[in-house]
């Protein structure tokens, strides 16, 4: 029996808190701990670039065996969108799902800035891991290198989303790809945009970081938005014998 649309949103809802808190959580909390040996030296002992891609697959891959089999475990705009343009779901939920994932991301980023700015100290101007280019973005790169990073990492993303998902496809291992694509995306562009691909994410966190992070918003529903249609209309001509199924 399908799940109606109010469960399957609050499990968008839920999830895509739950991403946003904990991959935010990670580069806010434990990217950056400094330690004093006892001979003075200052050592860096928190997790990383690559403790925050690893919690941020993990939030997925945790997701999506968790409500998944209610939603279809996208807890991301843009996965909905491509669900969409590849006939896995009604463009008439696409909305709904929409408004669900940006509410969960920004209680997330309501609860990620309540916890941070308990710490003695804390400046959250920079410091929400908010997504940017040029002067905002980790390794200061342009505009146009953040556009093609996150339209190309958020095409092949929904390409693996399909294809491990599609009904060909191994059972029950979905989420461990998805996981672990969302890892390695991270990997590879948090010095470039400090990742989207999510633009549920970026707007959970946009608002409380300030430095014109609101300001750039716009790129990180634009890109991912843009990418998902690419990866998911290419997934379907390419890998498929279906024809695109979009409603207009």
């Amino acid at each position: 029996m399908s799940e109606s649309l109010t469960r399957r949103g609050l499990a968008e809802l839920f999830g895509t808190f739950w991403l946003v808190f904990g991959g935010c959580g990670s580069a806010i909390f434990a990217a950056k701990e400094i330690a004093n040996t006892d001979d003075g030296v200052k050592l860096n002992i928190g997790i990383g670039y690559i403790g925050v891609a690893l919690a941020f697959g993990l939030t997925v891959l945790t997701m999506v065996y968790a409500v998944g089999h209610i939603s279809g475990g996208h807890f991301n705009p843009a996965v909905s969108l491509g669900a969409v343009v590849a006939g896995r779901m009604p463009a008439k939920d696409l909305l709904p799902y929409w408004v669900a994932q940006v509410i969960g991301g920004l209680l997330a980023g309501t609860a990620l800035w309540g916890i941070a700015k308990g710490r003695p100290g804390f400046e959250r101007v920079g410091d929400m891991a908010a997504n940017g280019y040029g002067a905002h973005s980790p390794d200061g790169y342009s505009l146009a290198s953040v556009l093609i990073a996150e339209i190309l990492l958020t095409a092949f993303f929904l390409i693996v989303i399909l294809g491990a998902t599609d009904k060909r496809a191994p059972k029950g291992f979905a989420g461990i790809a998805i996981g672990f694509t969302l890892t390695l995306i991270h990997l590879i562009s948090i010095p470039i945009s400090n990742t989207s691909v999510n633009p549920a994410r970026s707007t959970g966190v946009a608002f409380f970081n300030q430095a014109g992070a609101a300001d750039q918003l716009w790129v990180f529903w634009l890109a991912p938005l843009v990418g998902a249609a690419i990866g998911a209309a290419a997934y379907v001509l390419l890998f498929t014998d279906e024809k695109l199924k979009v409603e207009v």
